[in-house]
């Protein structure tokens, strides 16, 4: 058995969930929501096997690093905190619905890594060579994750927002599966402040990782200035929240927007930009 066959297993699994959540959302049906949770469990549950499986194969092949060098590496991991992030939500706050907007993030991720993406095992470039990459990719997209969970959430604000004010938030219907907005807007606010301080660690490994293998604490590579940009985003939102009341469609809005800016800053940077992170079209 090897880690990409694991890996496609995982792909299935969160398709089906994302299915039998679309099903959960038209039925209303606690037991089928039941099921697309328990189906992403154990896709996380897979992707956690592969990840180590991959680990081991580097080992064997002779690199020895830990699987997040590269694109396909890192988008893979990406898909596993969004739905670590989601299950730690979905546990503590009992909303089930959630996933039904958070787990097409994680399929989505590794529908493209596994369709579009070399995944071949390569040595990594002296500058990865280092524990840092462990400590700030681990940080930075745990960070990641929460922000795409607060988007996900945030989504469903809206779309709850909007069917109040048209009329349509009937108890009954498919609003009523919904949690209260206000309680949306309390999960997009919580869903932040895990991300926030994970970004923010992230930043400072990566400034420390920079200084290690460049010399430089900080250089204002596209990479480094979006990853500020994406910071900055977020603590206006917190901000913004503290000191002016910010709640609602305007805190729903900003969480979409700075998901937006860190995917940019992720994937748009790495693919279009060049700097000092060029390497990061085929390696992070």
């Amino acid at each position: 058995m090897t880690s990409s066959l694991l890996f496609n297993v995982t792909t299935l699994a969160y398709m089906a969930s994302m299915v039998v959540f679309f099903a959960f959302l038209a039925s209303k049906n606690k037991a089928i929501g039941l099921t697309g949770s328990l189906l992403a469990y154990a896709g996380f549950a897979v992707q956690t096997l592969a990840i180590a499986l991959r680990w081991k194969e580097s080992y064997d092949m002779g690199y020895g690093h830990a699987p997040l060098s590269n694109l396909y590496e890192s988008v893979v991991f990406f898909s596993w905190t969004i739905i670590l992030i989601y299950m730690f939500i979905e546990l503590k706050y009992k909303y089930r619905i959630v996933g039904a907007f958070v787990v097409p993030f994680a399929l989505l991720g590794m529908a493209w890594a596994q369709l579009g993406m070399h995944s071949g095992i390569e040595p990594l470039v002296p500058a990865l060579q280092s524990n840092w990459l462990l400590y700030h990719v681990v940080t930075c997209f745990l960070g990641y994750a929460a922000f795409a969970v607060a988007c996900g959430i945030s989504i469903m604000y809206l779309v709850k927002a909007k069917s109040e004010e048209s009329g349509g938030g009937a108890a009954g219907g498919l609003m009523g599966m919904f949690p209260p907005i206000r309680v949306l807007d309390d999960l997009n606010y919580r869903a932040i402040m895990i991300g926030f301080p994970l970004l923010t660690l992230g930043i400072i490994t990566g400034a420390a990782w920079a200084n290690y293998a460049w010399g430089t604490y900080w250089s204002w590579d596209p990479k480094e200035t979006w990853s500020l940009i994406v910071w900055f985003v977020y603590a206006a939102f917190l901000h913004a929240r503290f000191t002016r009341g910010w709640v609602g469609k305007r805190a729903a809005w900003l969480s979409i927007i700075g998901f937006a800016a860190t995917i940019f800053c992720y994937l748009g940077v790495n693919l279009f930009l060049s700097g000092l992170h060029s390497y990061g079209s085929t390696k992070m």
